[in-house]
């Protein structure tokens, strides 16, 4: 259940006026939180895993990366993720803030 769960940890690698770059690291079953993105983003995952991307309205769907292998989204993005892996699972987020 949400709120049950433990918290990513994040920590920001890069904070400068026209970009930030987070670092995620999951444990086992760790959520984000819900949260709407505000910026265009980049997301690289560092290792090959699956993530629980719960929706609003109820949906949620399994997303499958792979390590170094980034994709983009735009601003106003909208969910919680969550580890699906049985292992700990990290991303870099890239968020373009200009």
């Amino acid at each position: 259940m949400a709120g049950e769960r433990a918290q990513a940890a994040a920590t920001v690698r890069i904070d400068e006026p026209q970009v930030r770059a987070t670092e995620f690291r999951f444990a086992p079953g760790a959520e984000t939180g819900w949260h709407r993105h505000g910026h265009d983003y980049v997301v690289v995952p560092l290792l090959d895993g699956k993530l629980l991307l719960e929706e609003p309205g109820g949906n949620s769907r399994i997303a499958e990366l792979r390590a170094h292998q980034p994709y983009a989204r735009l601003a106003g993005v909208e969910h919680n993720v969550v580890n699906a892996n049985e292992f700990e699972f990290a991303f870099l987020e890239i968020e373009l803030l200009r």
